[in-house]
């Protein structure tokens, strides 16, 4: 068997590794290093890879920006700022049909912008707007669909880790990725919420009783108690581009922000602290051991040279670029089912985007990469929603008494919809992810 051919098997061994439910990590870990040893035919390259592997991935000073983004998300959690967000957005959107789960998604990306994670973002919104949207008496389907959606927005709007993680991979801009996924954020938003707006014209019954209206003095009162999120977003984003902050810096300085915004709403407790950094120091252990996973898988695929192969293939073949990125896009919506959306970039990245980056779509190196970046994350995204193993849906369905797991299903496909028509439409048009990066830079 040839190296390529090794290089191609591992694939499928990992996926069958995955279904067994071994750790994703350690299944990535396990396929590298045997794969490392067949190429080598001797040990020796695969123990000396865990001490140098080891310690140049978790020493590199760029990697430091996960725990401290998660922190950030974890003291977002904490302050409290969630409920103010929820009630600003159901102030100026619940009195309208379907406006109560148009206000939960205006809330997640809100939250998102200080998070940047889906599950946090996800379960955080839900145990605010659960409540709510089955007390004015919406549809389990609709409730969860909304909410499980909605928390995929955690991690397209900046700051969101994944982009970081993609940034480190491609040796990218991070501030540019950053920028590039403000619009489709705002696009993935404003597409739920017409999503909404025409489940509930379809299935009057599902979207519940609205609130009553509010006045336009108590709806400004509601958004001045929303400070915090803006404030978080401009001190992180801004200090970034104005070259205040490097982006690990600017991480440190958001999880400090939300830390004082936690403290000044006088939920900051010292057992909620503790569960933070635990919940840090357990996301941030789980992240690496993945990255050190895809590290040792990704140094096997170098020697077995599939990456190269498969760009001179694809580049000698004079396929459409455009079927290729569309084949590539429906791979990682198959792959969203089994696996999560940090495994998926790491183990794809250094195959696909050496091929797609050899193809001709008219844009420069740089500016490739970053709409490809963003293009893969917004599948990422709807892999968290896709059954039947989307994440989200079943974190948003543990929360939901009553509703089955089919009919979260069944209310997340309509955002699903959603989801393909706003892809089409990044993919057809490169320049809305590219025009704020072209006009800032």
């Amino acid at each position: 068997m040839s190296n390529v051919e090794l290089g191609l098997w591992s694939f499928p061994v990992l996926l069958l590794l995955i279904f067994l439910r071994m750790p994703i990590g350690l299944a990535m870990l396990i396929v590298g290093v045997v794969g490392n040893y067949l190429i080598t035919k001797s040990w020796n390259p695969s123990l000396a890879l865990f001490k140098s592997l080891t310690f140049s991935t978790f020493s590199s000073y760029s990697f430091a920006v996960v725990p401290l983004f998660l922190l950030m998300g974890q003291f977002a959690a904490m302050s409290g700022v969630s409920r103010a967000l929820f009630d600003a957005a159901a102030s100026w959107l619940g009195h309208r049909k379907g406006g109560i789960a148009m206000a939960s998604i205006g809330a997640c990306a809100a939250f998102g912008s200080i998070c940047g994670s889906s599950l946090a973002t996800a379960a955080t919104m839900g145990q605010i707007a659960l409540p709510e949207l089955k007390r004015h008496n919406y549809s389990g389907a609709l409730a969860t669909g909304t909410l499980a959606a909605g928390g995929t927005i955690g991690i397209l709007v900046p700051p969101s880790w994944i982009l970081v993680i993609y940034a480190i991979l491609t040796e990218q801009n991070i501030a540019k990725l950053f920028l590039a996924a403000i619009v489709p954020g705002i696009l993935a938003a404003v597409g739920y919420c017409i999503t909404i707006a025409i489940v509930a014209r379809l299935k009057p019954e599902s979207a519940g009783t609205p609130y009553p209206r509010v006045p336009y003095r108590e709806r400004f009162k509601q958004l001045g108690r929303i400070w915090p999120a803006p404030f978080t977003f401009v001190l992180v984003i801004g200090g970034i581009y104005t070259g205040i902050f490097t982006p690990t810096e600017a991480a440190a300085v958001g999880a400090l922000g939300t830390a004082l915004i936690a403290i000044f709403n006088r939920t900051f407790t010292w057992p909620a602290f503790r569960t933070a950094m635990v919940q840090m120091a357990t996301g941030t252990g789980m992240i690496f051991m993945i990255i050190l996973g895809a590290a040792a898988l990704n140094n096997f695929l170098a020697l077995s040279q599939l990456p190269q192969v498969a760009a001179a293939f694809v580049t000698e073949q004079g396929f459409n670029p455009w079927v290729v990125m569309t084949l590539i896009l429906i791979m990682y919506l198959i792959l969203g089912g089994p696996m999560d959306s940090l495994s998926m970039i790491l183990l794809t990245i250094p195959v696909v985007y050496p091929v797609t980056l050899a193809l001709d779509f008219g844009l420069s190196h740089e500016e490739f990469s970053i709409w490809f970046g963003v293009l893969t994350l917004v599948v990422v995204e709807v892999g968290l929603i896709s059954p039947p193993v989307g994440m989200n849906l079943f974190v948003i369905n543990s929360m939901s008494k009553g509703t089955s797991m089919g009919q979260t299903f069944a209310g997340v496909t309509p955002f699903l919809i959603s989801d393909l028509v706003r892809t089409v439409i990044l993919v057809a048009f490169p320049s809305i992810s590219l025009f704020l990066v072209q006009w800032l830079f």
